[in-house]
């Protein structure tokens, strides 16, 4: 039995190896399918809004292509907006500029103030979140002043700063930093104990605690924070610009409405949407990088 086992090892033996072989044209096979079906799921994630944008711009074609309609139709926008959606970074003088080179003033404001309310909210949700006293204190006065309307904030920033620039950053500012203290609060209060003990026992000052342990176990909510502040800046910004002027794309707005353009308030909107998807899913997109996809409920 023994003998007859030793003549049929090397047979077992090729065939391992023929099947080692094979693996290779596996793994090719695999990829394939992988291929496949991140190519379906970007299909299910692309088709459907498309669908239900082609319905809406349907919709709305029939409802105002009669000539008494209110609200111009989409092919009149297009005729009438055709330089402002195909050329928008045209540049004929100071105030006579595409909606590329508006939105981008505008992000430069939005830049200014979501960038200090960032920076404040993560300092001041970390106190909070980590004394009970400052807690107490400051909470219910937060709560209070988050509710107040961006736009009610304005002519006070116009009196203090006396300028239209500063007092729309500060706009954005005061709109968007309370989410950004709430969520940072929230996460410092619901770091594991098991953190502090091991902080503890390293005997790490306070800044080492909160760069090493408070930033890195926060981190979700804060970006939960950050990602609901950058659309209330973005909302701020364009209603803050309706009222000081310039040449953001909240101005070009109001600017239209005064000279009954509305096929080019409708471009603007588009482009004010476009805007703020793309700015809610970078922030998102660098939170899930930095937080290796863990996102706070």
């Amino acid at each position: 039995m023994s003998a007859l086992a030793n003549k049929e090892n090397p047979s077992t033996a090729a065939s391992a190896k023929l099947a080692a072989k094979v693996l290779p044209f596996s793994g090719k096979h695999g990829s394939r399918i992988d291929f496949r079906r991140a190519a379906l799921t970007a299909l299910r994630n692309v088709v459907p809004p498309l669908v239900v944008l082609a319905l809406i711009l349907l919709v709305w074609q029939v409802l105002c292509s009669s000539a008494d309609a209110s609200l111009p139709s989409p092919h009149r926008v297009w005729q009438d907006s055709y330089d402002l959606i195909a050329y928008p970074f045209f540049n004929y003088g100071s105030q006579d500029i595409g909606l590329g080179w508006r939105v981008l003033i505008s992000l430069q404001r939005v830049l200014y103030g979501f960038g200090l309310a960032a920076v404040t909210g993560v300092i001041v949700g970390a106190i909070i979140g980590q004394s009970v006293w400052a807690m107490r204190g400051l909470d219910p006065i937060f709560q209070v002043l988050r509710t107040v309307p961006p736009l009610a904030w304005l002519p006070l920033s116009l009196a203090a700063f006396q300028d239209s620039n500063p007092s729309a950053i500060f706009v954005i500012f005061i709109t968007s930093i309370w989410p950004v203290i709430i969520n940072t609060a929230v996460g410092v209060r619901n770091i594991p104990q098991d953190y502090r003990n091991v902080a503890e026992v390293l005997r790490l000052n306070q800044f080492e605690f909160f760069w090493k342990i408070m930033l890195p176990s926060a981190a979700p909510y804060i970006f939960t924070g950050l990602r609901i502040g950058v659309g209330l800046s973005w909302l701020a910004i364009v209603a803050a610009e309706m009222l000081t002027g310039g040449v953001g794309i909240g101005f070009f707005i109001w600017d239209a409405w005064n000279s009954s353009r509305l096929p080019d308030i409708i471009v603007a909107l588009a482009y004010i949407g476009i805007v703020g998807f793309a700015l809610d899913k970078l922030v998102a997109a660098l939170g899930k990088l930095i937080t290796r996809g863990a996102m706070a409920n």
